[in-house]
């Protein structure tokens, strides 16, 4: 399944867009292993750095590129689609594809890749009714 941006942005509800990305608590069998160096050096980069701010402000900061979600500390620019050892090497359009990416918060990403989707249902505020806050009612 090749996920993209405008479809995201077709979802409404920040929900629909968590469960869209969602990789069940398995994540890409590709890893970086002992090539961790490959990825932090590609995001340590001029061309990450500017890449990521346009990013960044597109989706004005929001999880999930969702209004209403501002990531107020711990803000990645999560690839829809994994991208590989030789994406990187290579400097392949996937990497910086602004089609490929989105912001999300740190709690948002380890959700997405290794949380499942009964931790999201826990997530989601009790539904409200006149004077819960008062016990004495």
């Amino acid at each position: 399944m090749i996920r993209t941006y405008q479809e995201l942005m077709a979802l409404p509800t920040f929900d629909e867009r968590l469960e869209y990305l969602f990789l069940n608590g398995q994540p890409g069998s590709a890893t970086f292993g002992s090539h961790r160096h490959l990825n932090q050096t590609l995001y340590h980069s001029y061309e990450w750095q500017k890449f990521r701010r346009e990013i960044v402000v597109r989706d004005q900061g929001c999880d999930l590129a969702h209004p209403g979600y501002p990531i107020n500390k711990g803000l990645y620019i999560h690839h829809l689609n994994p991208i590989t050892i030789e994406n990187i090497l290579n400097r392949d359009l996937c990497v910086f594809d602004p089609n490929n990416v989105v912001c999300v918060s740190f709690d948002t990403h380890q959700m997405i890749h290794y949380g499942n989707m009964d931790l999201v249902k826990s997530r989601r505020p009790a539904d409200r009714t006149p004077n819960d806050t008062i016990p004495w009612r």
